[in-house]
């Protein structure tokens, strides 16, 4: 394949990819992997939760429960991801910002050792926007976690 042929959209992020679209590293960095994704459309995060996370301590002893707005976040940096994937922003120089979350809820308990599944789409936004609106769902083995709709502003540093 010859530098001047269109590459095939990318499909997947894996966390090389992802550490050059966010700027989130540990301990906030709260999606492993990014697959299935549709253009801006679409994709699907995959967290692997476990017991070694700081939030484990205070949260609570002796019952870790990992903490809703985290799965939240979680599901916001699976959108960021897809939206830097497909857009090609692999500098690390995208900063997100939440500006709405609406409609959030919590189904059920996401401990560690369950790996959480966040499915996002975009009902608002468009390349060289700013602000894009989402729709995210989590679930843990099929079962819903949590549920919501967040509005968020991307801005290009540098």
């Amino acid at each position: 394949m010859s530098a001047d042929e269109p590459q095939a959209p990318r499909t997947e992020a894996d966390i090389q990819l992802i550490q050059e679209i966010l700027p989130h590293r540990y301990p906030f960095l709260l999606v492993d992997r990014v697959t299935n994704i549709e253009g801006t459309s679409s994709a699907v995060g995959l967290k692997n939760v476990s017991f070694n996370e700081p939030h484990f301590q205070g949260h609570f002893p002796g019952q870790p429960i990992m903490p809703g707005v985290t799965i939240v976040e979680a599901m916001a940096q699976t959108a960021a991801v897809m939206v830097g994937t497909t857009l090609g922003l692999t500098d690390g120089n995208m900063l997100i910002y939440f500006m709405a979350i609406d409609g959030c809820k919590f189904r059920r308990k996401v401990v560690p050792g369950d790996q959480l599944r966040m499915e996002v789409s975009t009902t608002r936004g468009k390349p060289g926007g700013k602000v894009w609106k989402f729709k995210g769902v989590a679930t843990v083995d099929g079962e819903l976690a949590a549920e919501a709709e967040f509005t968020a502003m991307m801005d290009l540093q540098g």
